[in-house]
């Protein structure tokens, strides 16, 4: 991809709320109302714990929260629409009000999204890249944020065999082209962050060339989000299980950030929040 003049989005829009971009990382704190998370075994499947744990990622520093009811695991299989409103409806109506940062669902289905606005959530985190029409009539309509992340295949299937000739690119030119349909389909160019999708129908080079390539997205002109958390890679390299990452997750958080990052998506807010403490420093030096 060509250098060029990029134009640098000042924040992002997300209902009622507008995250300022640029002075520092933004932190995205992930709570999975779901009995097989890769990551947290499950702690936060019922509605009482998943509320607390919001608590307690706000309180830890977080700016978004992100509030999933489906595993998107390497192999997981898809959930009813009413079991997945069923977990996380309940919450969303118990935060919405109380927290002071926003609230994000982690949804491909048009029908949990909608309720969950509804409910207060003002953001949708589509994994499928937001390509169904009805999805982005729902957002439209409710003028929340939303971030169109690149998987490929499902999660169910991704991680079999999946393959690229020019991975960067080819993310890019699907960013763009959800990115442009989005538009099209009435949601504000303000409204829209990408993902790049790390781990997501991805292998190890993958995942390591989007962090090192990173700034090649900002050509997208969009907020940049990246959710290195605990994920495989980090575990293919270090041979360590999910609950053992934070030094892994921490090393791609810092270097994402310095890549060009503007949010990340994460589980340790604690840890996250102090080292992008000194990596925003160093890299932004405001």
């Amino acid at each position: 991809m060509k250098s060029k003049s990029i134009h640098k989005p000042v924040s992002w829009r997300c209902g009622r709320f507008s995250l300022a971009l640029g002075n520092r990382t933004l932190i995205m704190g992930i709570i999975n109302i779901t009995p097989d998370s890769f990551s947290d075994g499950g702690r936060f499947f019922h509605t009482k714990a998943a509320i607390e744990r919001a608590f307690e990622l706000q309180a830890e520093g977080a700016d978004i929260i992100d509030i999933g009811g489906e595993s998107t695991r390497p192999g997981a299989e898809r959930v009813s629409l009413f079991e997945e409103r069923r977990r996380v409806i309940p919450v969303i109506e118990a935060l919405a009000g109380e927290l002071t940062i926003p609230i994000s669902i982690d949804t491909s289905k048009p029908g949990v999204a909608s309720r969950a606005l509804e409910a207060g959530a003002v953001v949708v985190n589509d994994i499928s890249g937001l390509q169904s029409e009805e999805m982005m009539k729902i957002i439209a309509q409710n003028d929340a944020g939303v971030i169109i992340m690149h998987m490929r295949g499902t999660p169910a299937d991704m991680q079999r065999n999946p393959e690229y000739d020019h991975v960067i690119k080819e993310i890019a030119e699907f960013l763009q082209k959800r990115k442009s349909s989005a538009i099209v389909h009435g949601i504000d160019e303000a409204q829209i962050a990408l993902d790049p999708g790390i781990g997501f129908g991805k292998r190890l080079q993958d995942n390591l060339e989007i962090l090192q390539q990173l700034r090649c997205f900002k050509e997208l002109a969009s907020p940049l989000l990246v959710g290195p958390s605990r994920k495989s890679f980090i575990g293919t390299l270090t041979g360590l299980s999910a609950d053992e990452r934070l030094e892994g997750t921490l090393a791609s958080v810092v270097l994402a950030a310095a890549n060009g990052a503007d949010i990340v998506r994460v589980h340790d807010i604690a840890a996250v929040k102090r080292a992008l403490l000194v990596a925003d420093a160093i890299v932004r030096r405001n």
